[in-house]
């Protein structure tokens, strides 16, 4: 838990409320950086209720020609269309929404045609063409989590796709030990990289009898979150690129302000 004695982090106490599987890279950064770090997952990954079935059906179905995109909107879900790809080449076309989602693709050597500028779902529909055939034989399969925003799905119909959207995995809620709860609940700072770790932050607090969340500074990885938290009561500092590098300096970033404001 405890960082380094020096670091612009040194002295700071900071939450990391991802998955366990993903919190590794975050943590380790903000203490080699001098912080204190709560690991406090939020949000267990889980494969979807049908343990995958529908996805490894759409991915057969896309091998087979029957989409002209498949679209990813996270690592959790790039992995599982990798699984279910199981090496074979996809003859049509893959986006992302952001190069950590990239990553599992193209590491098992499938070329990613479209990653946007900006990491959400938004920058990938400002990116995304128009069908050249119509709606009518120009399809999407979207590999997504259980729970997330329609702006994607939405946005991609009324362009004149088709649309078939797959649950790839779920997002849970994990236990959590009542110390863990206990130490976040007075740390300087939270980070949170989506929508659902605000949500499930205030709603681990608010299931443990005789325990309330201070809305403490929160550093966000994008403005999706970053509007998640405004709305708890946070005082925000946003990263700059939607990234865990990005994260970590928004926190440097805040730490040197609570600084300045303290001298």
């Amino acid at each position: 838990m405890t960082g380094s004695d020096s670091g612009p982090l040194a002295g700071r106490t900071v939450v990391v409320t991802r998955a366990t599987d993903q919190a590794g890279s975050l943590a380790c950064a903000l203490r080699d950086r001098g912080a204190t770090v709560v690991e406090l997952p939020v949000i267990a990954i889980v494969d979807s209720a049908d343990e995958g079935a529908a996805l490894v059906a759409a991915v057969e179905r896309a091998v087979d020609g029957d989409y002209d995109w498949i679209v990813v909107t996270s690592p959790n879900g790039a992995s599982r269309v990798v699984d279910a790809l199981k090496g074979r080449p996809f003859p049509g076309r893959i986006a992302v929404v952001g190069p950590k989602t990239a990553e599992p693709l193209l590491n098992t050597g499938h070329v990613v045609d479209l990653v946007p500028a900006k990491a959400v779902a938004e920058g990938l529909l400002a990116e995304f063409p128009s069908p050249t055939n119509g709606a009518a034989g120009s399809r999407v399969l979207l590999a997504r989590a259980e729970t997330a925003r329609d702006v994607l799905p939405d946005g991609l119909r009324a362009a004149g796709w088709a649309v078939d959207v797959v649950v790839a995995y779920r997002n849970v809620v994990p236990d959590v030990d009542p110390e863990v709860l206990v130490a976040a609940s007075t740390a300087d700072l939270v980070t949170f990289t989506s929508e659902s770790t605000v949500h499930r932050y205030h709603g681990l607090f608010a299931g443990s009898p005789g325990s309330s969340v201070v809305p403490v500074d929160a550093a966000c990885i994008g403005p999706i979150s970053a509007a998640a938290a405004r709305s708890a009561g946070h005082r925000v500092v946003e990263a700059d690129s939607h990234s865990v590098a990005g994260l970590v300096d928004a926190v440097e970033a805040w730490a040197a302000s609570v600084a300045d404001l303290a001298d």
